[in-house]
């Protein structure tokens, strides 16, 4: 009898991707004689590392050496050759979409993911607006594996151990952390200017921290022109800041270091869902976007995402449109003192 092998197919931004690790991560452990390979871009490697046991991982560079109907027909012949025997579609986009229909015409089974789009735009819309919760992505996908005949719950914690990830592997001086000592993660940016809390605003955050909270150490992620420019204007400000970049070399040493923090604050990003995966809480600013489009981290309370409930929020569902009113109210009229409150709830107990 043929071994149950399955392709699972999810390129996009990171935290996308990151989305799907819970998922993967389950299903893997209630289905421990299924093969489970992931096909994604060669940067999301590190997160299925180790993952599990019965789980691989397959990069396409999409841009070069998978570009176009011909490249997507070459990456098709070197997927037929691994013999699977289901197909899971998470992205769903034109690419994925080719793949589906190149493998609907042999004896596969094939499903893809339902991104509920009218829901979404009724949440969107800048007139009868319908604030309602969407399926999360993390629902989403239960479902595809569903459909292909793999019912399963999630069960997802940590992509560590209770205690944490090894610090032992980190450089100094992000090695060590003292039992007196509180860990605050911050994540300030994110792709898209409609889910960035102006970083003038956040100095304030840090200030405050930093004053309320003296033997706290702020750690700083992101990587970027921008970042370096705030980060090393920060880190001169405050000795309790520290911009992990430059000490961290590897998305998984950033996630040991996450999962070692008492809070992680952070925009609607990719370090929202890194830091989901490592167990911790984190606080999150939501300003364009909104938690109900279903993006929220993993595991992570609504009532710890910070919004304001303004008439024209959400107006976008990943961030990437200029804003209506033109002054990003839903970002500038958060007080730098409700995320600092937040934060002090996890810090204080």
């Amino acid at each position: 009898m043929k071994k149950e092998h399955i392709l699972v197919i999810r390129f996009s931004a990171l935290g996308d991707v990151a989305m799907t690790i819970p998922v993967i991560w389950s299903l893997a452990h209630q289905y421990p004689d299924l093969r489970i390979t992931v096909l994604s871009r060669n940067s999301s490697r590190p997160l299925f590392e180790d993952l599990a046991p019965n789980v691989g991982f397959m990069g396409a560079d999409l841009k070069r050496e998978y570009k176009g109907i011909k490249g997507l027909n070459a990456l098709y012949r070197r997927l037929a050759a691994k013999q699977f025997t289901a197909i899971a579609d998470l992205h769903n986009v034109l690419r994925s979409e080719f793949l589906r229909m190149r493998f609907n015409l042999g004896s596969y089974r094939v499903a893809h993911i339902n991104k509920h789009r009218k829901g979404r735009r009724r949440l969107t819309s800048q007139n009868n607006k319908q604030l309602i919760q969407q399926p999360t992505s993390f629902e989403n996908y239960v479902e595809v594996f569903r459909r292909l005949g793999y019912p399963f719950t999630i069960d997802f914690h940590s992509i560590f151990p209770p205690e944490g990830g090894n610090l032992n592997l980190l450089p100094g001086p992000i090695n060590v952390k003292n039992s007196f000592e509180r860990w605050i993660g911050i994540a300030p940016f994110a792709a898209h200017k409609g889910k960035v809390y102006p970083p003038e605003l956040m100095q304030q955050v840090i200030e405050q921290l930093c004053q309320q909270h003296p033997k706290a150490r702020i750690l700083l992620f992101g990587r970027g022109a921008e970042e370096d420019k705030w980060f090393d204007i920060w880190c001169r400000q405050h000795s309790q800041c520290l911009n992990v970049g430059q000490y961290a070399d590897s998305m998984h040493q950033e996630l040991i270091l996450m999962s070692h923090l008492d809070v992680m604050l952070s925009m609607d990003s990719a370090n929202m869902h890194l830091a989901s995966l490592t167990g911790i809480p984190v606080v999150s600013v939501w300003g364009a976007t909104h938690s109900y489009a279903g993006f929220m981290g993993w595991n992570q309370s609504e009532q710890n995402a910070i919004q304001l409930d303004l008439d024209c929020r959400p107006c976008s569902i990943f961030g990437q449109k200029k804003c209506r009113r033109g002054d990003y109210a839903c970002l500038y009229q958060i007080k730098p003192t409700t995320i600092v409150e937040k934060i002090n709830t996890f810090i204080t107990n």
